[in-house]
């Protein structure tokens, strides 16, 4: 190939090998052979988020032979500009060409014509009707290309700040949970002992107490208990936040488990006259899973259904298998909740309209909390209701084949809470 006449316009023709890797710089007068070298892809030319089209141009070019009209950001000048590409084939051989504007790459492919070898004559004649038909550029058509290439600047410049934003935000929300678990993990000890020394007085002491001494203390233990349950959702926040949540999997009596929940719930509920039944259908077998996460979901569920249900009310709590799930489900005769709040329920902070029957209070946190556990199981968490008759939550359990129990890890399972479904 011969080395274009200056002539030929701004531009660059580079000859590349059919992987599209650069075998020559025929011509560059804009300023890019600097940061060029044989051996290089042609994916090197171009911005980063532009290299998978500069993959997809030279599989077009060797597909079609020829190719035209296809826009690519190039760094230049300490910007990044939008070139014009086309190329031609030639045997195992590619010759691309670049150009900022379709006036100067029709310049090139005048200078390719004049010269007389095999390349550019197969290119002469794939280009002799659009050259002809070139007609003279209209004022209006470069002003709208330059202000194209001008957005098109401007959003690339706008993705790559965003995509710096986010890394911040990232780092920054790592540190958030950082600081939201050690902030959570060092309260944890002290209202612990606060709600402990509150119980023993209130055991031992009230008796010998006044009664507004006594509200005093039924006040302090009901706070300090409120406050020790949102510092450890927010330590359960802090983790699944993270990316990470620990399910430590064993083989467990889920009739059990359920059993003991309902019989501790029992104890709340009897306070609001609220009485809690249990019982389940057919044989329910073992399952694998984290005890202790999967009796912390259950509370949550009992809790909510014991805080936003009426006294005198009953809630229902089952057990039964359906094929390859074993079926949860707590059922109350509450207030129910608004069909369109219903999408809040397992949201972060995601509190409705309905409010507890005895002042209780919700951080908006469990139910977020419980999802997450149940959908680290590989399981499924959802509700249905209808205002002024109640509410049911229903949690799908993965029956575990024989095969996939003697298989299954013993011990910790770090599971990726991010993916749903995730085990």
């Amino acid at each position: 190939m011969q080395q274009i006449i200056p002539k030929a316009g701004q531009g660059l023709v580079l000859e590349c090998d059919a992987a599209g890797i650069i075998t020559k710089v025929l011509w560059d007068d804009l300023g890019l052979s600097a940061r060029l070298r044989t051996g290089q892809p042609l994916s090197a030319l171009v911005e980063r988020e532009s290299r998978a089209k500069a993959h997809n141009f030279v599989l077009a070019l060797r597909a079609e032979g020829a190719t035209f009209d296809w826009e690519l950001n190039v760094p230049l000048g300490g910007t990044i500009t939008t070139l014009r590409f086309a190329g031609i084939t030639s045997g195992d051989s590619l010759l691309v060409l670049a150009a900022k504007s379709n006036g100067e790459l029709m310049k090139l492919y005048e200078a390719l014509a004049a010269i007389n070898n095999e390349q550019t004559n197969v290119l002469r004649g794939l280009l002799k009707e659009r050259v002809m038909a070139e007609r003279a550029p209209d004022p209006s058509d470069t002003s709208l290309y330059d202000e194209l290439s001008r957005l098109n600047n401007e959003l690339a410049d706008a993705q790559r700040q965003l995509a710096k934003q986010n890394a911040e935000l990232e780092r920054l929300n790592a540190l958030k949970n950082q600081f939201l678990g050690m902030a959570a993990h060092d309260l944890r000890s002290p209202l612990s002992i606060l709600l402990g020394y509150s119980e023993f007085l209130l055991e031992d002491l009230r008796d010998s107490l006044s009664a507004e001494h006594v509200e005093f203390l039924e006040t302090i233990h009901a706070s300090s208990q409120f406050m020790l349950q949102l510092v450890n959702e927010l330590l359960d926040v802090s983790i699944i936040e993270s990316g990470r949540l620990e399910l430590h999997i064993e083989r467990t009596d889920l009739v059990g488990l359920t059993q003991h929940s309902v019989a501790l719930n029992r104890v709340l509920a009897a306070r609001k006259q609220i009485n809690v039944t249990f019982h389940s259908a057919g044989e329910i077998p073992q399952l694998l899973v984290d005890p202790g996460k999967i009796r912390q979901m259950l509370d949550n569920l009992l809790s909510n259904a014991i805080k936003y249900s009426q006294p005198g009310t009953e809630v229902t709590v089952s057990l039964t298998r359906q094929g390859q799930e074993v079926i949860l489900a707590v059922a109350d005769q509450g207030q129910g909740i608004p069909a369109d709040e219903m999408h809040k329920l397992f949201q972060w902070l995601g509190k409705t309209s309905v409010r507890s029957t005895g002042g209780e209070k919700s951080s908006g946190l469990g139910l977020a909390i419980a999802k997450r556990i149940i959908e680290g199981h590989r399981g499924r968490l959802w509700a249905e209701s209808e205002v002024g008759k109640g509410s049911t939550f229903y949690v799908a359990l993965p029956v575990e084949e024989p095969e996939a129990v003697a298989d299954s890890p013993a011990g910790r399972a770090d599971v990726d809470a991010s993916r749903p479904g995730a085990a």
